[in-house]
């Protein structure tokens, strides 16, 4: 008959063993009360001073609707136009260039964020730009001051003017906004409502930092998607001027030339074929202008569907919401996590001395 091995019977625990080690293990803290009662009282002390000293955080919000252009009217426009030989470009056909989470990238981007940093904080003469305002809210003049030479930089100076070491503190602000401090998301995933969150212990940087964000990408926006659609009504609205301008040209040259000659005689044709001419040229810079003129009134109706892009819904304002450790809950997070740490201490140092008795 073979016998179980001895080994595998040791390594079995019963419920009764189980509650014998806890009552083993509860005996072991009670006799370090003192080294328990000296940790939380340290965690409420470093608790206590955290929340005194840690300073307040700033969020300024602001809240916009990303408005979508419905383009399918002006796309029967286009097929309406076609018909009629007018060619109207690519209306009805709509870039997603800034939909979705793409706008919300161009919140993060270098150029919006490095374009909003060097807009002024402080908008009197001389006044200081906010990436001055960072850097000096920050202390990084201090903390870099073995690698960078701040009293040389000159911030207001326009961008293409900019050292490598201006350059490189920029970028190395702009980490640190994007990293640290920014915020953009969408806070309904089904709606097309985006927030963009400052959070900054520089409760004025923060306001103005975001109003001067969503301004900068507000424009960007404006600018870049209408780019194509005020190009197009440029050219066209130069084309109607020119065409107005012959036309007009051609009616005050008939017009004198009837003046000239009120009662042509019918023998002589010369008066009568340039009288016909100037008709002809007239009929068709009129056509033309007619022709130009349905094109242009239709440019204007695309660009204008293009116009509004951003509504604003909700902007920072003084007060600013603030995030910060109460005296309360420091002191109870101190003491439970000194608490934790006197558990393990006790734990190392018993298990320590009796693997060193055997």
């Amino acid at each position: 008959m073979m016998q179980e091995n001895p080994h595998i019977l040791d390594d079995k625990i019963t419920f009764r063993e189980l509650v014998i080690r806890l009552r083993q293990w509860l005996m072991v803290f009670i006799r370090h009360y003192r080294t328990f009662l000296v940790f939380i009282l340290i965690g409420i002390v470093l608790g206590l001073l955290v929340a005194l000293v840690k300073k307040p955080v700033y969020h300024a919000d602001t809240t916009f609707v990303l408005e979508q252009s419905d383009m399918a009217g002006l796309g029967n426009i286009s097929g309406i136009a076609s018909m009629l030989g007018l060619n109207l470009g690519s209306i009805g056909s709509e870039s997603g260039l800034f939909k979705g989470d793409n706008i919300m990238e161009l919140y993060r981007s270098d150029a919006m964020l490095s374009n909003t940093l060097l807009a002024a904080f402080d908008t009197s003469a001389g006044g200081q730009l906010l990436v001055e305002r960072f850097i000096t809210f920050h202390e990084l003049d201090e903390k870099w001051e073995d690698e960078v030479d701040f009293d040389a930089l000159d911030f207001s100076l326009n961008r293409e003017n900019f050292s490598i070491q201006q350059d490189s503190v920029l970028r190395e602000v702009v980490k640190l906004i994007r990293k640290e401090n920014l915020m953009v998301d969408k806070p309904d995933r089904k709606l097309n409502i985006i927030k963009v969150t400052i959070a900054s212990k520089d409760q004025p940087f923060a306001k103005v930092f975001n109003e001067n964000l969503v301004e900068t990408v507000n424009d960007f926006y404006l600018r870049t998607k209408t780019k194509k659609t005020a190009e197009n009504l440029r050219v066209l609205q130069n084309q109607a001027d020119s065409v107005r301008t012959v036309l007009d040209g051609k009616l005050k040259e008939l017009a004198r030339f009837q003046d000239n000659v009120p009662n042509p005689n019918p023998l002589l044709q010369e008066g009568m074929v340039a009288s016909k001419q100037l008709q002809i040229d007239i009929q068709a810079a009129a056509a033309v202008y007619e022709e130009v003129v349905k094109n242009l009134e239709i440019a204007k109706i695309n660009h204008r569907n293009n116009m509004p892009l951003i509504q604003i819904i909700d902007k920072p304002r003084y007060p600013l919401e603030r995030s910060e450790i109460k005296l309360l809950t420091g002191i109870v997070l101190g003491a439970i996590f000194f608490f934790i740490l006197a558990l393990v201490w006790v734990y190392l140092k018993t298990m320590y001395f009796r693997h060193l008795k055997q």
